[in-house]
């Protein structure tokens, strides 16, 4: 397994994470929980280091999964999880935040609990709080690092400014924030910090949320649970559009003898050495094709068609709904 380096003072993880929250929520259709452990199993065995969940996928079911599976094996992984993300009992797409210290540590020590570990080796802010100063956030981590409950600290999706504000009260590890062909944006401003100031940044969805492998034909194609029926990049005429789009990505990727899913994946980790990617899955056939994303180089002239058939800017429609739009942090 290819190691990368976790920000300027961090450890080597595996060049690919596997994000965990498919597992449990949102990209549901039919859950399988045995296959989701066997998956977890394989990202192991072939080397993945770099997991990642959220007390607020299922809400929690997903860290109690990662709990039971990594019982007596805890040490062959590097363990993130994040907290800041207040869902509403009463609305299944409503949402708040929270970075209040004591909201923190209410948080880390649910967290510990369901991970079944000690300590917690990255842990997230998952989204800012407008209504807390980040440093005052930020400060309450670095209490918990210094008793040892978390080893680093990451925010996912905040502004420069936000980052570099953070940085100052304590080294920021990793921005995590979504990026891939049809979510470019970080490329103006927030790769240029993290390169800058020494943080590693760790996309999510780096496949388009499953856009880019080429398997979603049709909005039927989703389940009816499924949270990407509410999401407007999924919907209409937006839909269309990004398929064409999406359809030159499969061309360029027939070309070069791989699949869609592996061409998009080896764009992003060709961006940049401080990159690492967690693409998400819950079955160990998309998790062996994505790490034989690995193995896939692209020379300038692939890079370039890839970017001349899918601009930046190009996507149609927001990327999340609007009730998560909202709690984006842009500055």
């Amino acid at each position: 397994m290819q190691q990368r380096k976790l920000g300027k003072n961090g450890p080597m993880v595996s060049a690919l994470g596997l994000g965990c929250m498919g597992m449990s929520e949102f990209y549901t259709g039919n859950m399988d929980e045995k296959e989701s452990l066997a998956t977890l199993d394989r990202a192991l065995e072939l080397g993945v280091t770099m997991l990642d969940t959220a007390d607020m996928y299922g809400p929690y079911t997903n860290e109690e999964l990662l709990g039971r599976a990594l019982q007596g094996r805890r040490n062959q992984v590097f363990l993130a999880t994040k907290f800041g993300i207040v869902r509403d009992p009463t609305n299944p797409h409503a949402r708040g935040t929270n970075g209040h210290p004591d909201y923190i540590r209410k948080s880390v020590e649910g967290s510990l609990k369901r991970l079944q570990t000690d300590v917690i080796d990255l842990y997230y802010q998952h989204r800012a709080d407008p209504a807390v100063p980040i440093e005052d956030t930020i400060g309450a981590l670095a209490d918990l690092v210094r008793e040892g409950k978390i080893r680093y600290i990451g925010l996912s999706e905040v502004g420069t400014a936000t980052l570099e504000r953070a940085h100052e009260v304590h080294p920021i590890s990793a921005l995590q924030t979504e990026y891939s062909l049809w979510s470019r944006d970080v490329e103006e401003s927030i790769l240029p910090a993290c390169e800058r100031l020494g943080i590693a940044f760790v996309p999510y969805s780096p496949l388009g949320r499953g856009f880019l492998t080429g398997t979603i034909r049709s909005p039927e194609d989703l389940a009816d649970n499924d949270f990407r029926k509410h999401n407007p990049r999924f919907q209409g005429d937006n839909f269309e559009k990004n398929l064409q789009l999406a359809d030159k990505v499969a061309e360029l990727a027939s070309e070069k003898g791989v699949k869609p899913s592996q061409l998009a994946l080896a764009w992003v980790l060709a961006q940049g050495e401080n990159i690492v990617p967690i693409p998400g899955t819950k079955r160990r056939i998309y998790l062996e094709e994505n790490i034989a994303a690995l193995d896939v180089i692209l020379n300038e002239a692939e890079l370039a068609a890839i970017e001349a058939a899918f601009p930046l800017h190009s996507a149609s429609g927001q990327r999340y709904a609007a009730e998560m739009m909202r709690i984006l942090g842009n500055s």
